[in-house]
């Protein structure tokens, strides 16, 4: 995982989300390996931290295989001005944990987050007695934290090896997930961007952006258009209902019946008069990756181009790619 030749170098603090041992901490010790890591309890926290000079950098998750888009950090993206200056991809091992000297069979409750709860029901129907309470948490390490401060006996959380570490809590299992395909793309976020003078011909670098359009047929076609025509590789496209003006009004659709042309045309008219006769759709938001940097001119010719159609558009971050694959 990079951002720039100094990411291995300087000292940084990196905020995240959580408490200590979770994937988050992890993601931001692998992107910033001599970092002092800051927990906070929310994204929205995180994104502060760095906006107010609390921190250097935020590594926060934006996507999972098995979960998906992390939809808050993307309407935060737009919230905040700050820029994506890396990322790192981390595959998940989630770990069953409790206190030392607690066997399999002892286990009545298992405590997590509900997303790796759900992501390890199949283990735990298998491998734990049939009466076992699946209890949903804040947090992964939240949960692990929660059972050795509590010293929870027979009760069991799924969370990291480092969790296991720092709680003195004894790994009875690991790589518990039900799908081995479990990896999360973590974002590194920071006050300025990456400089044109650190694109660096031998990184792939990834560029992210957000825009808006205009309402009209094949709108986001000709968007998409724009990077298709130059052969841009796209990587990620997620939308997201505007909120400062989320919805839209449109005419009422043309509902073709027996009628001949011109009833049909009266009866439209005659509808439109009444109450309920237009319908509503919401305005969004396009988040776009796209594989080039701003230094590519394809690159910047598409975006000139996008730049013609969209009513709003702006540069989230340029970066390099991270092509490994880490283990947590």
């Amino acid at each position: 995982p990079s951002e720039s030749p100094d990411i291995s170098h300087k000292s940084k603090r990196v905020a995240y989300q959580g408490v200590p041992g979770a994937y988050s901490e992890f993601a931001a010790l692998l992107a910033y390996s001599n970092s002092t890591t800051l927990p906070y309890e929310s994204f929205e926290k995180a994104f502060l931290a760095v906006e107010q000079w609390g921190a250097d950098r935020a590594v926060l998750p934006i996507e999972n295989t098995l979960g998906g888009s992390i939809h808050r950090n993307y309407d935060l993206l737009s919230r905040h001005d700050l820029h994506i200056v890396g990322e790192v991809y981390l595959r998940v091992n989630h770990c069953l944990l409790a206190l030392p000297g607690t066997k399999l069979e002892d286990i009545t409750r298992v405590m997590s987050h509900p997303q790796a709860l759900a992501q390890t029901e199949g283990y735990c129907m298998t491998n734990l007695n049939p009466g076992v309470v699946r209890e949903a948490a804040e947090d992964t390490a939240g949960s692990a934290k929660i059972l050795a401060e509590e010293k929870l006996a027979g009760v069991a959380a799924v969370a990291s090896n480092r969790a296991a570490e720092l709680y003195g809590l004894e790994v009875l299992a690991e790589n518990i997930q039900d799908d081995s395909s479990n990896f999360t793309r973590f974002i590194a976020l920071a006050r300025d961007p990456v400089s044109p003078e650190e694109f660096r011909q031998d990184l792939p670098f990834k560029t992210s952006i957000v825009f808006s359009l205009e309402q009209g047929s094949g709108m986001l076609f000709k968007a998409m258009a724009c990077f298709a025509l130059r052969g841009i590789d796209l990587t990620k496209i997620e939308s997201r209902p505007m909120r400062s003006s989320p919805l839209r009004e449109l005419p009422s659709s043309f509902t073709f019946t027996s009628k001949t042309s011109l009833e049909a045309a009266e009866a439209s008219r005659q509808a439109e008069k009444g109450p309920g006769s237009r319908r509503a759709s919401f305005n969004y938001l396009f988040y776009l990756d796209f594989a080039a940097s701003l230094k590519d001119r394809n690159a910047l010719n598409a975006m000139r181009h996008l730049s013609e159609i969209a009513i709003d558009l702006r540069v989230l971050g340029s970066y390099p790619m991270d092509e490994r694959l880490s283990q947590s």
